[in-house]
């Protein structure tokens, strides 16, 4: 998601300005407030308030959109699926860090992601960095790209059986928040490479 951009007068272009206060925001940084000063009263709402629209106006944010639509079922299946993962994953790495002999043969793949959504990046990228033997070294966004460290993937079938696990998990998120998964059926890009 580019910045929408601006015309000034003179005819050059800039980011527009978002509006700086945003509700959500604004309630947001409040609660943040009073939860840190550990007191509910009125002046310690009202001095939350006071520092959430100075913070807002001296750093604003662009406005979050959310396209999401949460279906039940799918997203049961994906908690249940992300629960087995990580018990599989945990017994998965047990065994690597127990065994002798031979050491781990670890590395960098690159998953390009088939929805253009910041939204699906991150839940994909938060989601694959909390089971264990996999973490997020980068995040393009440009291109929706994640580049992750795994554990002991062994050879190219172990990297494209990691990958496609990343992109089943993409389906997987999109199926249960999002709103259009027509997309999910086609072939996934080719990527080049294992490593950044």
């Amino acid at each position: 998601m580019s910045p929408q951009l601006k015309t000034r007068r003179d005819g050059r272009n800039r980011p527009a300005r978002y509006r700086a206060l945003q509700l959500p925001m604004l309630v947001w940084l409040t609660v943040i407030w009073v939860v840190l000063w550990g007191d509910v009263s009125p002046m310690t709402v009202a001095g939350g308030l006071a520092v959430a629209c100075i913070a807002c106006l001296v750093f604003p944010l662009p406005p979050l959109r959310l396209d999401v639509r949460v279906r039940p079922l799918p997203l049961v299946w994906l908690v249940a699926r992300f629960v087995a993962d990580v018990v599989v994953s945990s017994v998965q790495v047990s065994r690597v860090v127990l065994r002798r002999g031979r050491p781990p043969r670890n590395a960098v793949v690159e998953v390009s992601l088939r929805t253009p959504s910041d939204f699906v990046l991150t839940v994909v990228a938060e989601m694959t960095c909390l089971i264990p033997g996999s973490l997020v070294v980068e995040a393009r966004r440009s291109t929706h790209t994640l580049f992750l460290h795994v554990l002991d993937v062994g050879d190219a079938a172990g990297v494209e059986h990691f990958r496609q696990s990343v992109l089943d998990q993409e389906a997987r998120v999109v199926k249960a928040f999002g709103h259009h998964v027509d997309h999910l059926d086609e072939t996934s890009p080719s990527t080049s490479g294992d490593q950044p």
